[in-house]
């Protein structure tokens, strides 16, 4: 069965509890610019990752396809969608590619939608053959991140967090050898709260940034 067989049958497998109403379009309609710049969109449906966990689940017991949804091969369909969706952004300009798709049809941007839904429906299908409840671990991954990128310090940089957890240890340093040189004995915290950004940004109190690799 090949991976293309697999995909068009799980999206004609989604229950109707999960699609949208009949008629209802794909895609959501661009709104006001907000938020310095970023483009506000029309408000999602409220469809749970359960509730496409379970219409899959259904899906394939109904055709015995678990035999062949491993997370090896689930995975490597996943693989195949995400060239699938990149594909239709490749060799457009940036500005095409924009917040909203400003230089796509509404038959590229349904194209996208489908592509995006073939991703997702893999993802949630290969998070539950790996026993993984993914909207809990999406959470979870969600507060980690923002331990790492405390506002202060990542509000408009891109810089990833073992940088930020650097520059403020420079700080923190730059401000000790000042109180010494001022013959102050006890240095005092450093501006900006660095004591506890280093905290927040390498999970290890003062000392040097995680090895830990952000992904």
């Amino acid at each position: 069965m090949t991976s293309d067989h697999m995909h068009s049958e799980q999206q004609q497998g989604v229950r109707s509890d999960v699609r949208p109403a009949a008629g209802a379009p794909l895609t959501t309609p661009v709104g006001a610019a907000s938020n310095g710049g970023a483009t506000t969109f029309a408000r999602w449906q409220d469809t749970t990752l359960e509730q496409l966990r379970a219409a899959q689940q259904q899906f394939a017991d109904e055709r015995n396809w678990h035999q062949y949804h491993t997370p090896r091969n689930l995975l490597l369909a996943l693989t195949g969608e995400v060239g699938e969706l990149a594909e239709i952004f490749q060799w457009r300009g940036d500005a095409a590619c924009g917040c909203g798709l400003p230089g796509f049809s509404e038959a590229d941007r349904q194209h996208v939608a489908e592509e995006l839904s073939d991703v997702l429906l893999y993802l949630v299908r290969l998070a539950d053959a790996c026993g993984i409840d993914l909207g809990a671990a999406a959470l979870d991954k969600i507060r980690k991140n923002a331990r790492k990128y405390p506002v202060h310090l990542a509000h408009g940089s891109a810089a990833k967090y073992t940088e930020l957890a650097r520059q403020v240890q420079q700080a923190r340093q730059a401000q000790q050898a000042h109180q010494a040189q001022g013959g102050i004995e006890q240095p005092q915290q450093a501006p900006g709260g660095c004591e506890q950004a280093i905290q927040q940004a390498t999970g290890s109190g003062c000392g040097a940034a995680s090895e830990t690799t952000y992904e």
